[in-house]
């Protein structure tokens, strides 16, 4: 009897613990909805040019984020490298655009989109291969290591891809021309409403959405629809019945090593055209932004690292655009890693509740 009168008390603690929390989150959401509202009351036309920056930003996070959650997915592994290997990307297009194209302001559209595609497939092709190769270098021989250890390298494998990026085009940040692919210089495709309370589309975000689409449902096709992408989700979920099913893991291993890479490449062209200036440390913040989004999504679930991306995007757009009452510039990034401390304190499986394995 005592027993039982004992464990009631801590039962009845527990049930309500596990009431406070949901409704401290949902007065957050309701405070943070009701803050949205009076700002898109106050001025309609700006909230929603704000709105399209969100998601052109979110579309940039969800390249860098679906590769930080492939690698997870199938290694468990958080490769810390991956952003430096998105502003890798970045380089190759500065150098495209300023030694072999030799771009200035508002170039012709044709060398411009020629300037463009070249930078993609070198960009693209140049970080698969780095990607796959640090994979094979750095990762491949820790496969059966304690957590620690490639966790490790990752980070030694970020610094020494940051210190390529300082010899080759040191320590400042590479400028590039402003194009109508660039931020805030893009042309208008579009209008809504009538101005000056009007919405206008540019080529700019048209652009970041453009590019990114395609990537993305090439990706889920191939994941979803392929004998390479059913041979990635096999291994993912286990690599010795993979392997007995006759699945080359290693191989399989690299090859998701190549796919997250090529992304990272493509993100690294969208942001050197659009933010125009790329330095060597711009990976580290990027790729901490992105894998916030993969976790705030659901690392290892692939439309839960865009659904978090996107929603990063757009807290970064509303805390520095929107007038009233928004912390401003400064505070975005502690307000990005407060969310990432507070889903892996609260929801470590993210907003879709992917939850994955842990390994022995």
């Amino acid at each position: 009897m005592a027993t039982e009168a004992t464990a009631h008390p801590v039962r009845a603690r527990r049930d309500v613990s596990s009431l406070i929390l949901p409704a401290v989150g949902l007065t957050l959401v309701a405070l943070v909805v009701a803050w949205l509202i009076v700002n898109l009351v106050q001025d309609p036309a700006r909230f929603f040019r704000i709105f399209q920056i969100g998601i052109s930003q979110g579309a940039l996070y969800a390249l860098v984020a679906l590769g930080y959650t492939l690698v997870y997915g199938i290694l468990e592994l958080i490769n810390f490298a991956h952003g430096d290997v998105f502003m890798l990307g970045g380089m190759v297009t500065a150098s495209v655009v300023l030694e072999i194209f030799s771009l200035g302001e508002n170039p012709a559209f044709g060398v411009l989109m020629a300037s463009l595609l070249v930078s993609l497939v070198l960009a693209t092709g140049g970080c698969a291969v780095l990607n796959a190769t640090v994979e094979r270098v750095a990762y491949k021989p820790l496969r059966n290591a304690p957590r620690l250890a490639p966790l490790i390298t990752a980070i030694g494998v970020s610094f020494i891809l940051e210190n390529v990026a300082i010899i080759w085009k040191g320590t400042r940040p590479v400028a590039l021309p402003e194009t109508v692919l660039a931020a805030g210089s893009g042309h208008e495709i579009f209008t809504i409403g009538t101005c000056p309370n009007c919405v206008v589309y540019t080529s700019d975000r048209l652009f970041v959405v453009a590019v990114t689409i395609p990537v993305l449902l090439g990706l889920l096709w191939l994941v979803r629809f392929t004998r390479q992408g059913k041979a990635m989700r096999a291994t993912a979920q286990d690599k010795d019945a993979a392997a007995m099913m006759g699945i080359d893991v290693n191989r399989t291993i690299s090859f998701t090593f190549l796919v997250a890479g090529a992304l990272a490449g493509v993100g690294g062209v969208i942001y050197a055209y659009y933010a125009t200036s790329i330095g060597y440390s711009t990976g580290f913040t990027l790729g901490l932004f992105a894998f916030t989004a993969a976790v705030l999504g659901g690392i290892g679930n692939l439309p839960g690292a865009v659904l978090g991306a996107v929603i990063i995007g757009l807290i970064q757009a509303f805390n520095e655009g929107l007038p009233w009452h928004a912390p401003g510039t400064a505070w975005t990034q502690a307000l990005v890693f407060s969310i990432l401390i507070l889903i892996l304190v609260f929801r470590p499986q993210g907003l879709l509740g992917e939850q994955t394995p842990e390994g022995g």
